[in-house]
């Protein structure tokens, strides 16, 4: 099997996640003799052995005082069979947001369970994030199996409660002792009565649906290029699909059709394009394109309106008096939302915004299905969302009780551009908090 895959790892605080990466790094001899040299010294006077694999992930200075994961660390590496980025991502509730962000890119999540103390609440909220961001195989590594005696029941009764948690997934339970390496890398003579493969095993021969191209094609325009009269051409990167010179293409949201005359490269037209290439898109009639536009096949969605499961990731609430930026591929709007968040909350929304996006449903296609939501006061990036459904306008409802987008849409429609149009919205936005 070969290919990358990209792995992160989820579950509760203490389960395990970092000493099992550093486990399978360090067996897989895929860290270097300095790295070892620096961990065994790091190790001294802690509980974990020699060697704590641990710290082959936490890096940070409060992590090994502390003991848990905080930042999102990434560790690459390869066997003869596959190439592999791993996301260690942090189990302590405070760091949720962290945890998202690590399985946002993710082919296939590794939910770890402590044998000893069975299925958490954050262990499900882990596994409610990793689905809402679109992964469909998973792990259950049920750690720490040692302490239990390598209780066959234990497994069973903790991989009957996930089929719950998890239901219609892809899930393939392994019992683990990450801190011994019992089937981590090879299968372990102290679980006969399990026949599947070891996680590595697992890893280097699972195969993931992630074939972008094939999916309708997608491209948001992200610059005009004009350098002469003779010339008009259209540059960005290509979300999901595959294009040819000659094809029927829309342009949105105008809705107007025409086809695509060349596919342009610094080093040459091309006869095709597929997801993720960056190309320039020329067309055959003269349309008026701009940056946010979207040129694509088939249908997609154009609206103001739509619900979204948005992951809140900024200390201040989300509060629904206030507008915020909206980035979706390259359109960036003014936006509202029905209620608000806390940090780390994750929630169903509805979310309003000033102009139309041209989406799809997460679910369908990543690329075009996914948001931020940026403050427009610190310019911090305050929330990650995942489209689940367009809503319709129901007539009227405008005109009963105008919403706060709304309000400043005036200003954003009168703007020469995306960017007049944010500092328009952030100077009223002033005067408001004032």
């Amino acid at each position: 099997m070969s290919g990358l895959l990209r792995i992160c790892t989820a579950g509760s605080v203490d389960d395990g996640k970092s000493t099992l990466i550093g486990r399978l790094l360090y067996d897989s001899r895929s860290v270097y003799e300095d790295q070892v040299h620096s961990v065994q010294k790091a190790s001294r006077n802690r509980t974990a052995g020699p060697i704590d694999f641990s710290l082959f992930t936490d890096g940070l200075r409060a992590e090994r005082e502390q003991g848990i994961t905080i930042d999102v660390a990434y560790r690459y590496f390869a066997t003869a069979r596959r190439k592999f980025i791993l996301a260690d991502t942090p189990g302590h509730e405070q760091y949720t947001r962290n945890m998202a962000t690590g399985a946002s890119t993710a082919d296939v999540a590794i939910l770890l369970i402590d044998a000893t103390h069975g299925v958490r609440v954050q262990s499900r909220r882990h596994a409610q994030i990793a689905r809402l961001l679109g992964i469909r195989d998973y792990v259950l590594a049920v750690n720490k199996m040692d302490l239990v005696d390598f209780d066959r029941d234990v497994f069973e009764s903790i991989t009957e409660e996930f089929d719950k948690i998890l239901p219609n997934a892809n899930l393939h339970p392994i019992p683990l002792c990450a801190l011994h390496g019992d089937n981590v890398i090879t299968k372990s003579d102290r679980t006969p009565w399990f026949d599947g493969p070891s996680l590595l095993e697992f890893l280097e021969t699972v195969v993931v649906d992630r074939n972008v191209s094939a999916k309708p094609f997608r491209f948001p325009v992200q610059l005009v290029l004009r350098p002469s009269h003779e010339f008009r051409g259209y540059a960005g990167q290509i979300a999901s699909g595959t294009v040819r010179p000659g094809d029927t293409v829309t342009v949105l949201p105008s809705g107007r059709s025409t086809r695509v005359r060349r596919l342009v490269t610094w080093d040459g037209d091309l006869d095709v394009a597929r997801s993720p290439m960056s190309v320039v898109l020329t067309l055959e009639d003269d349309i008026d394109i701009s940056r946010g536009d979207m040129i694509a096949v088939g249908e997609t969605e154009v609206g103001r309106r739509f619900r979204a499961d948005v992951v809140w990731m900024d200390e201040r609430p989300l509060d629904p008096a206030r507008v915020y930026l909206l980035k979706h591929t390259t359109r960036t709007v003014t936006a509202e939302v029905d209620h608000g968040l806390l940090l780390n909350q994750i929630a169903s929304l509805t979310v309003s915004t000033a102009r139309p996006i041209i989406f799809d449903r997460y679910a369908d296609n990543r690329g075009t299905g996914s948001f931020v939501l940026i403050d427009p006061v610190t310019n911090f990036t305050s929330g990650a969302g995942m489209i689940a459904e367009a809503v319709r306008d129901r007539a009227g409802a405008s005109a009963a009780r105008p919403s706060a987008a709304e309000k400043l849409a005036r200003l954003a429609r009168t703007a020469g551009g995306d960017a007049e149009a944010v500092e328009a919205v952030r100077k009223a936005l002033d005067d408001l908090l004032r």
